[in-house]
């Protein structure tokens, strides 16, 4: 065979690779698309399950006779009739939601869930349904009516939350603070308490919880929520990286439920206003 016939059967070998290698490529693609059967799942089973810290009022949390309600379990299963499926409420350990949700315990993580771009690395996250802040409480009376006032001071907040998150986010004020001034807890209530007790002088609370939580137990006139506060931050469903088709059809009934008036009900319920995105 001479030169020019070994060159053109050369180029007709990496140009049969070439398109192999391209077809593989694109049957690749539509396998793992064709892997998605997140939805599906859910119907076949015929119900979703929310992953949620049981403590969390009005957003998810367990009332003296064990039943657990709030917010997010009122628009989880308005969100699911729209689905026609129903919900399977899961408490978890708050810090181990990630795990909970990648190890397939639970469908999606639902309990004021703030939407951050470090999460966004390992969630897949629905738009967005309501906005919140991080506040600043501290006792009635309390000397501490700025930001600047936290300087040196004891705080409590939630382990693994997004107050932590929001404080560090302000450097000046974090500094100010110092870490070892800095006391976390699992529960909300918990980081009340310490406020309560004196243990702290102030906590970093979010918004939605606090307000309800103080008006619910005859509380408002113990503490002060301070008009300062961190940055306000969305809330979202969280789903596994991947599960495309589940979310978009949470996100599609969330749309509905808030185009008839749904969300805007079950807001009133529980803050006394419509605070749905």
């Amino acid at each position: 065979m001479n030169l020019k016939k070994l060159a053109i059967v050369a180029l007709a070998g990496a140009l049969s690779l070439s398109m192999f290698a391209g077809c593989g490529s694109e049957t690749e693609e539509n396998t793992e698309s064709a892997e998605d059967t997140s939805l599906a799942d859910v119907q076949e089973k015929g119900y979703f399950t929310i992953g949620l810290d049981a403590d969390f009022a009005p957003m998810g949390f367990t009332q003296d006779d064990g039943t657990i309600v709030g917010f997010d379990i009122d628009l989880a299963n308005a969100v699911a009739e729209k689905m026609g499926v129903s919900v399977e409420v899961k408490p978890i350990d708050w810090d181990s939601k990630s795990m909970e949700l990648s190890t397939g315990k639970i469908d999606v993580i639902w309990n004021g869930f703030s939407i951050t771009d470090e999460r966004r690395q390992e969630v897949l996250f629905s738009n967005p349904y309501l906005s919140t802040k991080q506040s600043i409480i501290v006792k009635a009376g309390s000397d501490i009516t700025t930001k600047a006032d936290l300087a040196g001071k004891k705080i409590a907040l939630q382990d693994g939350s997004t107050s932590e998150d929001a404080l560090k986010a302000d450097t000046a004020t974090y500094e100010t603070i110092g870490d070892e001034n800095i006391s976390r807890f699992k529960e909300n209530s918990q980081v009340l308490m310490e406020v309560n007790t004196g243990r702290a002088d102030a906590a970093v609370i979010d918004e939605v919880f606090v307000r309800y939580y103080l008006q619910k137990e005859n509380m408002l006139d113990q503490y002060t929520v301070l008009e300062e506060g961190f940055d306000e931050e969305d809330y979202g469903v969280g789903g596994r990286l991947g599960d495309y088709s589940l979310m978009e059809a949470i996100n599609k009934a969330l749309d509905e439920c808030k185009e008839d008036g749904t969300t805007s009900e079950i807001s009133i319920k529980w803050f006394g206003e419509d605070l749905v995105k």
